[in-house]
C-alpha cells in the first residue's frame, strides 16, 4: 500500500483549495449582497417614491372632487338612463342632490367641495382624474385591484413592483413601508409580494384597528441580546443557511428569510429613531393635528410616512379604514372622515413642498372605486366602479389640472376614461418604469402589475 506524503497530497489537493476559497467568496457576497440595492430606471425619471393616501371603502366623487350641478337640478327624480351595472339592493334610480357646495379654487379653478376646507388651499397643487374606472363591484375585488392589479389573483402588490424594480435608497429601511393597512379586503395581499421574492413585500406598522400611536415595526428592540452578540448568532445563523443553499440551490423562501434577517437587524438602530414623532418641533405637530381631535390618528400617519419618505423608502401608504363606505347616513358619515384627515393631508402636502421633497415625490389619494349619483336608502350612495375621482399630486404631473370627466350625474367615466391598469401604468412611468418591461417569469409566463393592459395617461404628466 503506497502512503501518501505530505507533499503528494498538497500537489493533488491545491486545486480544491481554490475552489474552497472561491466557494467562500461566493457564499460572503451572496449574504452581504442586497436585492435592494438602487437599480437604474427604464427611462428618465419624473419622480423618486410614491407615497400612497388610502381612503378605504370608497369616497364619492360627487360630493368631493366631481362637481355635478345636474345632480341639483334633477335631484329626486329618475337617472334619464339605463345603468350600466347591476346595484345593491335598496339602491333605487332616484337622483341626489349632494348635501355639499361647491367652489373652485385657486387659480387653476379647480372645483372642490365645502368638505375639504383646508385641501381645497392646495388646489394648484393637485393633478385631479376625474374619469377612473375599475373592475369589481364589491370592495374586496375593487381594492385588490387597486392594490395589485388584479381583482380576483394572487399578484404581487404595487409597491412590490416597484422595489422589485427600483430597489430602495436606504439599505436600513425597507423599500415599502404600509401604515396602519386595512385587515380585510383582502388583508395583507394588499402589501403583499406574492411570486416575487418575499424581500419585496411590505412592511406593515400596525394595523387598521390599531391607533397609530401604538403603530409600531415588532420586535423592533431585542429584550436581552446586544448587538455584538445578534451580530455573531446572525453570522452562525447566515453560514448554516448559505451552506444549505450550496448543497440544494437557489430558494427564494429561505433566501426572502436570510434577507430579512439582515434588513431587521440593521433596522434596530435606524427605524427608532425614523419613526419617533417627538422629534419634531411642536410647530410642525400643530400644523398635522397631531394630539388634536379627530385628526391624531391619521396625522400620526401623515407625519410618519414623511419621516419614512424622507429617510429614503421607496413606497409608503398610509389606510384610512375603513370609514368611507356610507350606504346610508352619507352626509354625517362623510363629514366625520374629512374632519379626520383633510388637514393632516393639506400640511403633509405642505410640509413636503417646504422640505423639497414634493419635487419628486408622488403622491396618490383615493379608494377603490366611487359612490352612485343615486340615493341608497334615505341618505346613501352605492359603489360606483363605472366612475369615480382620484388626485395626484408632486413630481411629474401637472399642477392644478382636471383630467377626463363622468357624465352629467356622475354615473359613469365618458370623457377620456382611466382604468386602474392605465393609473399602474403611469405610475411606473413617473417612476421611470416601463409597464410593458418590469415583469417577473412565474410559472411559464412572465408577469406585469398591469397584467397585458394598460397605457400611460400622457395628458396628465407635465
Amino acid at each position: 500500500m503506497h502512503i501518501m506524503t505530505r507533499r503528494e497530497w498538497l500537489c493533488r489537493t491545491a486545486c480544491g483549495f481554490g475552489y474552497q476559497a472561491l466557494a467562500g467568496l461566493a457564499t460572503q457576497a451572496h449574504v452581504t449582497s442586497s436585492p435592494l440595492s438602487a437599480r437604474p430606471p427604464h427611462h428618465r425619471p419624473r419622480a423618486r417614491r410614491v407615497l400612497f393616501l388610502f381612503m378605504h371603502g370608497g369616497p364619492s366623487h360627487v360630493d368631493t372632487f366631481d362637481y355635478k350641478p345636474m345632480l341639483a337640478k334633477y335631484d329626486g327624480q329618475d337617472i334619464p338612463y339605463q345603468l350600466t351595472k347591476l346595484l345593491s339592493q335598496g339602491t333605487g334610480r332616484k337622483l341626489m342632490a349632494s348635501p355639499w357646495k361647491f367652489r373652485q379654487y385657486g387659480g387653476s379653478g379647480l372645483w372642490v367641495s365645502e368638505l375639504f376646507p383646508h385641501l381645497a388651499r392646495h388646489a394648484d397643487r393637485l393633478c385631479v382624474i376625474r374619469s377612473m374606472h375599475t373592475d369589481g363591484q364589491s370592495h374586496g375585488q375593487a381594492v385588490l385591484m387597486l392594490h395589485t392589479g388584479s381583482e380576483n389573483q394572487t399578484r404581487p402588490s404595487m409597491g412590490s413592483w416597484i422595489v422589485y424594480g427600483l430597489g430602495t435608497e436606504n439599505h436600513n429601511l425597507p423599500g415599502f413601508v404600509t401604515i396602519c393597512p386595512p385587515r380585510g379586503h383582502g388583508g395583507a395581499q394588499n402589501y403583499g409580494s406574492a411570486f416575487l421574492p418575499a424581500i419585496y413585500q411590505g412592511t406593515a406598522l400596525g394595523h387598521a384597528g390599531t391607533p397609530a400611536s401604538a403603530a409600531q415595526i415588532r420586535h423592533l428592540h431585542h429584550p436581552y441580546a446586544p448587538r455584538d452578540v445578534q451580530r455573531l448568532q446572525l453570522d452562525f445563523l447566515q453560514g448554516v443557511h448559505a451552506r444549505h443553499l450550496q448543497r440544494t440551490g437557489p430558494d427564494d423562501q429561505l433566501e426572502g428569510v436570510i434577507q430579512s434577517f439582515e434588513l431587521a437587524f440593521r433596522m434596530q438602530r435606524v427605524a427608532p429613531e425614523v419613526l419617533d414623532l417627538s422629534r419634531e418641533s411642536a410647530a410642525t405637530r400643530r400644523l398635522y393635528g397631531v394630539d388634536e381631535k379627530p385628526t391624531d390618528d391619521f396625522a400620526r400617519q401623515c407625519l410618519m410616512a414623511r419621516r419614512l419618505i424622507e429617510a429614503g423608502v421607496r413606497f409608503v401608504q398610509v389606510s384610512h379604514s375603513y370609514k368611507w363606505d356610507q350606504h346610508g347616513d352619507l352626509r354625517r358619515g362623510h363629514a366625520r372622515n374629512v374632519l379626520e384627515v383633510d388637514k393632516p393631508i393639506a400640511a403633509l402636502l405642505t410640509d413636503l413642498q417646504a422640505r423639497g421633497l414634493l419635487e419628486d415625490t408622488l403622491v396618490l389619494w383615493g379608494g377603490e372605486f366611487g359612490r352612485t349619483p343615486m340615493a341608497q336608502g334615505k341618505d346613501g350612495r352605492d359603489h360606483n366602479p363605472q366612475g369615480f375621482t382620484m388626485w395626484l399630486a408632486g413630481a411629474g404631473v401637472k399642477p392644478g389640472y382636471a383630467f377626463g370627466a363622468t357624465d352629467d350625474f356622475g354615473h359613469k367615466a365618458v370623457l377620456h376614461p382611466v382604468h386602474m391598469h392605465d393609473l399602474h401604468a403611469t405610475i411606473l412611468w413617473l417612476l421611470g418604469l416601463d409597464h410593458e418591461r418590469l415583469t417577473f417569469r412565474y410559472g411559464g409566463r412572465d408577469f406585469r402589475l398591469t397584467d397585458v393592459h394598460g397605457r400611460v395617461v400622457t395628458d396628465i404628466l407635465a
